[in-house]
């Protein structure tokens, strides 16, 4: 990071980003490991700009951050604040255990079943090799996330949530659902968050059936 330049950083916790007095901390006191919004201001504090993306330090003597993904991708409809790279390394683990090769996903969540029963988050994947055992390929990624991110492995074992469901997706869907939105090309790209269900119902028109796995 560049800390010499009339830059002020300021950092809010991603879990406290969307309430009403989120905690805003210094450069000092960041910790390790920790998912941030970055905000950035002049040295006399006239302004701040919100930059858009999450950031995770992964060192301190230098300060060096990675870019973890966008402030606005994310699913929190139940308290969760589960963010991109979270669902990423969920969907990644499970795919190189078991040989399954992912083209692309979408991840929102279903806070009103058709059928009843509690809500989940609900993953529309389009797959070049789909898993042998798609329960098995389920329950996996269901585990990794809850490993990523406490806050949905309490909403999963306190039963407000049930484990996530997949809806696999017919080949080239993801290119037909940016072709119909106008943005299919290489600068443009799927979120794989949302918090609301836009990019979900959208990509039901794509569906061979409607049976989750």
């Amino acid at each position: 990071m560049n800390l010499n330049s009339g830059i002020f950083y300021e950092f809010i916790p991603v879990t406290e980003y969307f309430s009403q007095q989120p905690t805003r901390i210094s450069l000092s006191e960041v910790e390790l490991g920790v998912n941030y919004a970055l905000i950035l201001n002049t040295n006399a504090g006239l302004w701040g700009y919100n930059l858009g993306d999450t950031i995770k330090f992964v060192s301190k003597d230098p300060y060096k951050i990675v870019v973890t993904g966008r402030i606005k991708h994310y699913i929190s409809a139940f308290g969760e604040h589960v963010i991109s790279e979270e669902v990423e390394k969920a969907l990644m683990k499970a795919a190189q255990e078991q040989r399954v090769e992912v083209v692309e996903f979408t991840v929102a969540p279903q806070v009103t079943p058709t059928e009843g029963g509690l809500p989940f988050h609900e993953w529309f994947i389009e797959f070049a090799a789909p898993p042998a055992d798609p329960e098995k390929f389920r329950m996996a990624v269901d585990k990794n996330l809850q490993e990523q991110n406490i806050y949905y492995r309490d909403l999963i074992q306190g039963h407000i949530l049930q484990p996530l469901k997949i809806q696999r997706l017919p080949k080239d869907s993801f290119i037909s659902y940016m072709r119909s939105i106008g943005k299919l090309g290489g600068q443009n790209k799927v979120p794989h968050l949302s918090n609301d269900r836009k990019i979900a119902e959208e990509l039901t028109k794509f569906m061979v059936n409607r049976h989750s796995i």
